[in-house]
């Protein structure tokens, strides 16, 4: 059995649990993984049961229990050395921790007015000037970082690091509203959306059989 239990939420619904999730798998970091479906009578307590704020992610390693997708992050930076969880430039780590936390905490038009839901297509919302801004911004950050970083490779650092897992599920939800943009936004998108892991991500998120109306917004 891995040392690591990862537990998390809804797949299609979750973007904070897909976050450290792709973190591990594409870095070929074992873990065992267990949901807890979002919206049931006994969902609260079940997250109690493995993590202390009630809300996942949250990952164990032996009796240790790290949550918050940001500090898993960091957590697992720490625990597997060997790994390159964050750029080896000092500058670009810097850049990259920035953007992570930036997209860790704030967006919250995007988040609100376009809920995660992986397999939804052909959504429309109407785009108030605050989700706007941030659809904006969100590109701005990946043409900035592809741009000064990213020679190296299709990631925002080159190298996959942690911010492209902290700016995976806006790749589905750029795919589920229909978000356009210039040639890096979408080659970007597409390089997260084409990934292995985002790919069982999305088949396993289409399979699950739970709708919660709170997510389905804009739907036809």
């Amino acid at each position: 059995m891995a040392a690591l239990t990862l537990t998390i939420a809804n797949k299609n619904y979750s973007s904070w649990s897909l976050r450290p999730w792709f973190l591990l798998s594409a870095l070929d970091i074992p873990f065992r993984e267990q949901r807890v479906a979002l919206a049931q009578a006994d969902t609260r307590q079940r997250i109690l049961n493995v993590s202390p704020s009630g809300r996942v992610p949250a990952l164990q390693d032996g009796e240790l229990t790290v949550w918050d997708s940001l500090a898993i992050c960091e957590y697992v930076a720490e625990r597997f050395a060997d790994r390159a969880v964050w750029p080896g430039d000092a500058a670009a780590r810097a850049q990259a921790r920035s953007v992570s936390a930036e997209m860790h905490s704030g967006f919250a038009a995007l988040r609100s007015q376009m809920p995660m839901n992986c397999r939804a297509r052909g959504r429309t919302v109407a785009r108030s000037a605050e989700l706007a801004q941030d659809v904006d911004r969100v590109q701005s950050i990946w043409r900035t970082c592809r741009s000064r970083f990213g020679a190296a490779g299709p990631w925002l650092f080159g190298a996959f690091s942690a911010a492209d897992a902290m700016f995976a599920p806006v790749a589905f939800r750029f795919a589920t509203y229909g978000v356009d943009g210039d040639d890096t936004v979408r080659s970007y998108g597409r390089t997260l959306l084409d990934h292995p892991a985002m790919r069982r991500w999305a088949a396993d998120a289409a399979a699950e059989p739970e709708i919660i109306d709170a997510f389905e917004l804009g739907a036809a």
